[in-house]
Parts: structure tokens; sequence; C-alpha cells
């Protein structure tokens, strides 16, 4: 260990496994598609700068993210690598996006003609993706010939290198995705025509990446599937989930029967019974919903209810299943489905939300343990 771990609430991440989902989706890919590594929401809450290195040497394109903020943060520390925003950037913080070569979305002319102004005062290529609205109403130039053309005007702006166009597929079902795919197809083979040639055109994430190898064109957008959430339902693709959530035992109450425990006693005590303090709550990213019995840890390999509600920074559950439990033993929060421990799928859904939710909602207090072969590294 190179630091020493001064909480018992930590989160592991195996940069192995990172590295084996990558190469299964840069081989699932196959040749002449590239694949955009998103690490977008520190890298769904695995730390983007500390994984990053990872996705690149085993086969990611580029790195994506959703702004700024985090593009800055890698190219901090990776100048080299190839950043792609795929959000908007305020016009006041284009000149940034030059300075630092990144990779900008741009869904106006407007945009890209800032961009192509601060190109030619700071000598040096804007690179830009286009982005297309196919119906999922959240970016894009709108669909129709008029933005064909500012589309066509916007390419052809002196220090711009419009190397993508993309869009991004609602996924409510088959009919509408293809639907969605015709019109970007469509758009895409009139702007060649129009002289616009895209290096990249891309509009499969994780999901259709897996589902619908017909829309992975010149390169997919992939994110859970890197750090083993599993989101498609017809293909396949062995990946492994990459991330745990772990804690100890702080301390041991014995409750008697009647007696409350945590805010508002919405559980009391139904027999005399040890309850167990674990030092995590909802600052460190975990569902609040999952107190009062909802949410489960696994503590020497059985599962125990979380009783009561959960506090900001503890929470407490009964060790009726586990008389033996002793402070110091440790506790499983989030597993990978192994040996009875909840994986971040099964937590999903009892926090009635998605995977990706559960694992990007984990702050940056608990400390991230990083685990390649036998070393283990923590990020303070």
């Amino acid at each position: 260990m190179e630091h020493t771990i001064v909480s018992d609430t930590r989160i592991l991440v195996d940069l192995d496994r990172i590295a084996g989902n990558m190469r299964a989706v840069r081989d699932m890919a196959g040749p002449g598609v590239a694949v955009a590594a998103v690490v977008k929401a520190d890298a769904y809450g695995h730390g983007a700068v500390a994984v990053a290195p990872t996705l690149m040497e085993n086969g990611a394109a580029m790195l994506a993210v959703a702004n700024l903020k985090e593009a800055l943060a890698l190219k901090e520390a990776y100048p080299q690598y190839p950043v792609f925003i795929m959000g908007l950037t305020p016009d006041r913080l284009l000149p940034l996006v030059v300075e630092h070569g990144i990779i900008q979305t741009v869904d106006s002319l407007h945009q890209a003609q800032v961009l192509s102004r601060l190109a030619q005062v700071q000598g040096r290529a804007a690179v830009i993706h286009i982005k297309y609205d196919t119906g999922f109403h959240r970016l894009g130039f709108p669909a129709g010939p008029e933005s064909l053309e500012e589309i066509r005007k916007a390419c052809s702006l002196p220090g711009i290198d419009a190397q993508g166009f993309f869009s991004h597929l609602a996924l409510k079902d088959d009919a509408s995705n293809e639907a969605q795919f015709s019109a970007f197809m469509e758009a895409a083979d009139a702007l060649e025509q129009m002289g616009c040639r895209f290096r990249f055109r891309h509009i499969a994430d994780s999901i259709s990446g897996v589902d619908d190898p017909q829309y992975r064109l010149d390169m997919i957008r992939t994110g859970a599937l890197l750090y083993g959430l599993k989101g498609f339902h017809r293909g396949k693709l062995d990946i492994r989930q990459a991330l745990t959530f772990r804690t100890r035992i702080s301390h041991i109450s014995q409750v008697r029967k009647g007696e409350g425990v945590s805010y508002d006693y919405v559980w009391t005590a139904p027999a005399d019974t040890r309850v167990g303090t674990l030092p995590f709550g909802y600052a460190d990213g975990y569902p609040r919903s999952l107190g009062c019995g909802k949410g489960m840890v696994v503590i020497r390999g059985k599962r125990v209810p979380i009783v009561g509600v959960l506090c900001m920074d503890q929470c407490m559950v009964d060790l009726t299943q586990v008389p033996e439990a002793q402070v110091g033993d440790e506790v499983i929060i989030y597993g990978d489905g192994s040996d009875g421990t909840l994986d971040i799928q099964e937590v999903s859904q009892l926090a009635g939300t998605n995977k990706n939710e559960i694992v990007a909602r984990l702050t940056a207090r608990p400390p991230r343990i990083y685990i390649h072969g036998d070393r283990e590294e923590a990020s303070l």
C-alpha cells in the first residue's frame, strides 16, 4: 500500500476487470469500429483519472465526458489523451476547449463560428463532433434541411476539424430506434453529398452497441459496459463488475424489545436485539431510501437488514442472523453477486432506480482502492 487508508468505508476498483471489459468491448466492436470510453461522472463513480490509462491501453480510441470540468481534469493528468465533451460548453469557456485540444460537441452554427475564430487566433484546429437530434430532444441540430445547410457551413469554417457526426437513441423500442437510425443515416448521407465527410459517425451506446450491431457504424460510445454493468437484452458480452463497496462494524448496541433505533424510532426492536452501527450513510452515496429494512448488507456471509432511518454518515443493521458478529468485522455493502453479496443490479432494483445511478451517486468521501494484479493503490 502506498498510502495509509484512514477510513474503514472504502470502494475497491479492480483495474484488471476494467481492462478485461474494455478488451471485450473492443473485440465485440470489431475492426474499423472505434470505441469511445465514457468516463463521465468520475467514470461512473470508479475514478476517471485513475481508470483512464487502463481504458486507453486496452483499446479505447478516446475518453468521453459530459462537461468541460471533467475534460480538464483528464487533460491535466494526460494531455496526450483525446478527450471528447459530449455536452455543450458555454461560449465564454470555449477558449479553454481550443487551448487544451479538447474535442467539443457542437449543435449550432454560432458555436462553430466561435470555435473557428478561436482556432485561428490560437493557431490550432478546433476539433468538433456535430450532434444531430433524431428524436431524443435533448441536444442537437434540429432535424431538417435548414440544419443540414448550417452543418455544411460549420464544416467549411477555417480552423474547424469536423471529426464526427452523432446522435443518441431514446431506446424506447426497436421501431423507434430504427426510425432514429434511419433519420440519422439520411442526414449523414445528405451531408456527405454536400461535401461533409466525417471520420466518426456514431449513434450506439452501451445497450445498442451490444444488441444492435447494425448501429455500430464508425464508433460506439460505451460507459456502463466498461465497469461490468449490464444493460443489454439480446446480445451477449462477457463482462465483470469492477467495483465493490465495503466497510466494518464500528459499534454494537444491545437494544431491548420495544426500544427504537435512529431518527423518529421508525424501527423498534421486536425482541432483544444486537444492533450493529456501520460508518457509512447517504453522504457516501448510498440511497437513503434503502433504510428502514429495505436495504441489506452482508456480514460473515449472511445478509442482514438495515434498520431504522439511514443517517448521513452512519446506519444500523440487525445482527440477529450473525450472533457471532464483532466490532471490526468486514461488511460488504455492494459486492459482485458472489457469496451472497448484493451486486449493483440488485441494489438498483431495491432502490427503484437503475444501475448507473447507484454508482454515479457514490461520493468522493470513501477512498478508492485500485487493484491491479497483486498490487493495491489508494487514491485518498
